[in-house]
This record gives structure tokens, sequence and C-alpha cells, in this order.
């Protein structure tokens, strides 16, 4: 999930950016707290090339009832559909999901954060969680998508509200195909203290010199947004299979990517008996990590029943990511 909105593991289709006709079908959610969150549902491209001309009669555009349509029967009768769940935002969105839908079967379910886009409400920790948990039982048990069939996706602040999800849903013994977090952070308040806006605009950095102001400022923020803590207990609460991937850009300007490493950490350490702690945890996961030439790296911590801990350093690889959780290729 992004800033704006939340990205999940729902497989859903934009060819070059650009919807073709019913491709994608706007609609919208309701949550329990009674907002509206507008999202889209995409097509992969192979199904719905498929189905054209089928797909071509569907009236175009908003649906106030997305359960007749025809996008959606294709969603809801094959029972071999998987969907990655995720959120509108910004312009350069559309190309990930056009990465996830044109060559593949995904389908992708897109929402937009309670007050932004065309989404009721105001935002908060408490209504954005809202919002990702209606966008997983939408796809649940309306869709009628088993959650071995459902990767739930974050990037930025929608991997708060990933981690977030995640933690709710393993509670209930609910466990996902993958949970999937690109340029995750491990909690708000940490994150300020070395966060720059558009990669140059401070905003709390000035005051790690001077710690007590700095813890001072830090309680202000009303959303702490523990994400770190929340995998941990996800990991915990694992009882058949957990697909846990981390990807970060090396050189990414806001959101520095030890934020990856922290939440590594937190979910790792999880996974085992032994005293990991802030002294020897760079030499534990040296072990597990595959360094390049280029400065990126894979470290992998494998752990019982059945979980993979994967955090990437690299340029790009979300299709990659998606892929491995539905296990279909290494």
């Amino acid at each position: 999930m992004i800033s704006r909105t939340s990205q999940w593991a729902i497989p859903l289709g934009i060819s070059l950016g650009v919807p073709i006709g019913n491709q994608v079908t706007p609609f919208s959610l309701s949550t329990v707290d009674e907002q509206k969150i507008y999202a889209w549902h995409i097509l992969p491209l192979p199904t719905y090339l498929k189905h054209e001309d089928k797909l071509q009669t569907q009236q175009p555009g908003y649906s106030n009832d997305i359960t007749k349509t025809e996008s959606f029967k294709l969603l809801k009768d094959d029972p071999e559909a998987r969907l990655n769940v995720g959120h509108v935002a910004q312009g350069f969105r559309p190309d990930s999901y056009h990465m996830l839908t044109d060559s593949s079967q995904y389908h992708v379910l897109a929402i937009d954060y309670r007050g932004f886009g065309k989404s009721t409400g105001t935002p908060s920790e408490a209504g954005l969680l809202h919002d990702g948990m209606a966008a997983v039982d939408w796809a649940m048990n309306v869709a009628g998508i088993p959650s071995s069939r459902i990767v739930i996706m974050g990037h930025s602040l929608g991997t708060a509200v990933t981690s977030s999800v995640a933690e709710h849903f393993a509670m209930q013994g609910i466990e996902f195909a993958g949970v999937v977090l690109i340029a995750g952070f491990s909690d708000l308040p940490t994150l300020l203290s070395s966060y720059t806006a558009a990669g140059f605009i401070p905003v709390l950095s000035p005051l790690r010199p001077f710690p007590p102001v700095l813890r001072f400022f830090q309680g202000f923020i009303v959303d702490k947004w523990k994400s770190a803590d929340r995998l941990a207990r996800v990991v915990g609460l694992t009882r058949t299979r957990l697909r846990l991937t981390l990807i970060h850009a090396k050189n990414d300007l806001e959101i520095p990517c030890h934020e990856s490493d922290a939440l590594f950490k937190s979910a790792a350490s999880a996974t085992v008996e032994e005293d990991v702690n802030d002294n020897n945890f760079s030499s534990w996961k040296e072990q597990r990590t595959l360094r390049r030439d280029d400065g990126t790296f894979t470290a992998i911590v494998k752990a019982e029943p059945d979980i993979i801990i994967r955090e990437e350093l690299v340029p790009y690889g979300v299709s990659l990511a998606v892929m491995r959780s539905f296990e279909l290729r290494a």
C-alpha cells in the first residue's frame, strides 16, 4: 500500500498505464464504519483478450453493482484466479499493475484510502486498517477468492497498512499466499527521524543529535504504525505457511533502505529460539545473505512450519515477489 491507497495482491490489469475498454472496472467498497472506498478491479490481459467480445458489451465506467459485471464473473467463476490487493495511488502505480497483469493470470484489486481520491472519510491509523480489511473481506467473501490465492501488497505507507491487515487476519488463523512490502518502515516515529520529503526536505532528522528533543516531538505523533512489531506477531501466529517479502531500492531518497533491515530483523528474529540481538544480528543475517557486485543483496530466512522471509535490495522486483508468493517459479 502506498501513501494514498492500499496495495493488495489481487490481480488487476492495466495495459501500458492506459486501461483498454472494461479491463478496469471502478466500483466502491463499504467499510465496517460505513465509509465508501473507491476501488478498481483490473483483469489480467490474457483473460481480457480471451473474453474481449463479451467484455465489450459491459456498460463502461463506474459500476454501482460490480457483482453483475462480466469482469467480476470472470474473477469469481475462475477456480484458479489469483488476486493482488493494492491501491490506486499516484500516476506511477498503474505501471506496477501493468507489469503484474499483462502476461499473467493475476487479477488486481486496488483501493483509494479514505479521504483520498474518490473515497469518503478522514485518514487515521484505525481507519486505514478498516479500509484494508474491507478490501480483503471483499476478495474472500464477495469474490470468493480463498486467502491461499491472495497476495496482499503495500508500498511506503501502504506497507504499514498491509502489516496491520496481515496481523489482523493472522489472529483469526487466516494466512495469505504472500505478503509483499515495498519501501517499508519499522514505525512512523522512527521513520520521521530520518525521513526527507521529496528526498531533500527533512522532517525530524535535524533533531537526531538531540535525543530528548527528538523524543519530545515524536510524542506528538498520534498514529505510530508499528510495523516491525506487527510482522513479528504475524510470524509468531503462522501455523501453516508464510511468504513475506521485503523489497527496497538502494537509492530510495525518501525512506532509507535500513528501514527494511529493521523489518527483516523483527520478522526473522521471531523464527528462532536463539538470542538474536542488536550485537549479533548482522553476522547472523550475513550468513543468510547473497551479495552482488552492484551493491544489491538478497537475504533469506527459512523456518518451520513453512515460513520464508526474504529481504531484497534491488532496483526492481515486484512481479517476481508476487510470482514467488504463488510459487509459480523459484
